[in-house]
This record gives structure tokens, sequence and C-alpha cells, in this order.
């Protein structure tokens, strides 16, 4: 199985890439992301791999970090009805950290956005990957949990009253709850409300 292609990038499609191998072209199908962050034709480059086996095909999907490659193969070993077709446009749509501040957060419209992810899809995308997001997040599990408390509506009141406020000045919910997480470091476990909101505006301003 091909875990890794690294070599001169021969050419760029619309959904795919050449890679030159010591003589070797190799097709592998990328995600919009990772077709924008590829270099210029004749120079070097490295794509992670996942591998494709049937009896009648074998196919390369290519990603620009191992990371996009977990994701990838999340979404098509874990989600009833997400296919390799879906996987890249969600992960054409999404990086893999707004992936999971999106499931985190249950955010059924920003996973929608993916073409061809309905409603359904991405409630089942959410369901069956938010205990698995925090591992692949990238980002501060402490935020990452919060977040995951706040979707699920079990965060104390003060954090989720801060969240709204933030919400209700105009910033998205994933940006105030990010805010809010870091607010909390400075401010203590046991602020009240007004002092979360306080100090989640001195984040966003800085």
């Amino acid at each position: 199985m091909i875990g890794k292609l690294k070599g001169t990038l021969d050419e760029i499609d619309e959904d795919t890439c050449l890679v030159d191998v010591h003589g070797v072209g190799y097709v592998a199908h990328c995600s919009a992301r990772t077709l924008a962050s590829l270099p210029s034709p004749g120079e070097a480059v490295v794509l992670f791999i996942d591998t494709y086996v049937r009896e009648d095909m074998i196919r390369l999907y290519g990603f620009q970090t191992a990371l996009e490659r977990e994701w990838f193969r999340l979404l098509m070993n874990n989600v009833q009805g997400v296919g390799a077709k879906v996987a890249l446009a969600v992960l054409s749509t999404l990086a893999p950290a707004e992936l999971a501040n999106a499931i985190a957060l249950r955010d059924i419209a920003m996973v929608s956005r993916a073409p061809g992810v309905g409603k359904k899809v991405a409630e089942r995308i959410i369901n069956e990957l938010r205990t698995k997001a925090p591992a692949y997040a990238g980002a501060a599990t402490g935020t990452i949990g919060l977040k995951q408390e706040i979707g699920e509506g079990v965060a104390p009141a003060p954090i989720t009253d801060a969240v709204s406020a933030l919400v209700n000045l105009g910033y998205s919910r994933d940006i105030a709850a990010n805010a809010v997480a870091a607010a909390l470091k400075s401010a203590g476990e046991g602020a009240d409300a007004s002092k979360l909101i306080r100090f989640g505006l001195k984040e966003l301003a800085r």
C-alpha cells in the first residue's frame, strides 16, 4: 500500500495531480484545498496518500498533511453515506481545525457548506465524529472540550451566557467560543458572565 509520494509535480488537473517518482507517474485525487497548496509543476512535492483498492480499480487520494488524511479516513470509515467524493468535498470546504470546531459546536450549517452535503449528512457527520474530534483537532484540548460542552448544552450558565452575548454583538459562534475559552484562563473558572464577556472582548481586540 502506498502511504506517501515524494517526487516532482508534473501537472495539476481539476481534481487530481500527477506526481513523478523516479520516472513513474502517480495520479492522486485531492481536495481543492490540497490542490491549491501544491507548488508549480516541475517542483518537488510531498503528498500523504490513502490507497483505495477494489477488484477493478486502484485509486490514490493525496493530502497536504497527515492530519487531513486522517480526517478523510474518519469521514470514509465512520459516517454512513459518506464516500470519497463527499469526504473530499468536506475537506475542500473546511480545514481540519475548522471541521473539528464545527463538530464540537454541532454547527450543522457550517458542515452543510460542503457541496453535496445536506442537513441529514451533516448531522450524521457531527453525531458520528463528535467523540473523535478532539484527537484530530490540532487545537488546545481545553478549548475543544469547552466547545463540546457548549454545543451539547452542558456548559455552565456564565459560559453559555458570555458566548451568547458575543454572538449577539456580531461575532460567529466559533469565534465567540474561542474568546470565552481564552477568557476563562485569565478570569478563572468561577468568573461570572459579565467578567467573561469583558475578558472575551479583550481577547477579540488583540
